[in-house]
């Protein structure tokens, strides 16, 4: 690994640690991460073609990997995809190979961006703060552990609304309170 990706992986830890969990933004982030069962991976990609083909990869790799090895993956893009609307269109292709796989209702993409905007919301909205990772990431979740956790959760359906009043709480200034690195 180079020193460019272990940045890049440092920064992502330390926002899945001091935000993700230590806000409890994802109240499911917390076992698999202290488990040391979330695959991080820089992707090169400078063009579309090669993220696909890492995101076919990492797709097949966690589609044939036992979830007590690997319960999840970050797909961290630092080069492409940095303007939101861009990232945004390519969650529909994205999708699309999921669908390719044959991995509908088996692994399911969840989104994460530096601009990260919630349809509805101005762009310095303090809620678009719970998708705002330090780079374009595509979190790919196994369905079968998502069930798991929700079904372990109570109330589950209300977690957005909390990371809402969670976030309205902190505000801008705890957000940046947290000192969370950003990106060169």
């Amino acid at each position: 690994m180079n020193t460019e990706h272990d940045n890049v992986i440092a920064a992502t830890r330390e926002w899945l640690e001091k935000a993700v969990i230590g806000l409890n933004l994802c109240p499911f982030a917390k076992s698999v991460y202290v488990k040391n069962q979330v695959r991080f991976v820089v992707s090169e990609a400078r063009n579309l073609d090669r993220l696909l083909e890492d995101l076919d990869s990492e797709l097949q790799l966690l589609a044939e990997t036992d979830p007590e090895q690997i319960d999840t993956t970050l797909l961290i893009h630092p080069w492409i995809l940095n303007d939101f609307l861009d990232y945004n269109e390519f969650l529909e292709v994205a999708d699309g190979v999921v669908a390719e796989h044959e991995l509908e209702g088996v692994i399911q993409i969840a989104s994460f961006h530096p601009d990260y905007q919630f349809e509805d919301t101005e762009p310095g909205d303090i809620s678009n703060f719970s998708n705002r990772s330090p780079y374009p990431t595509l979190h790919l979740l196994r369905e079968a552990s998502l069930d798991k956790a929700v079904a372990a959760f109570p109330d589950a359906a209300s977690i957005f609304e909390k990371n809402i009043e969670t976030l309205e709480r902190l505000g801008r200034a705890g957000w940046d309170a947290l000192g969370l690195r950003k990106p060169d």
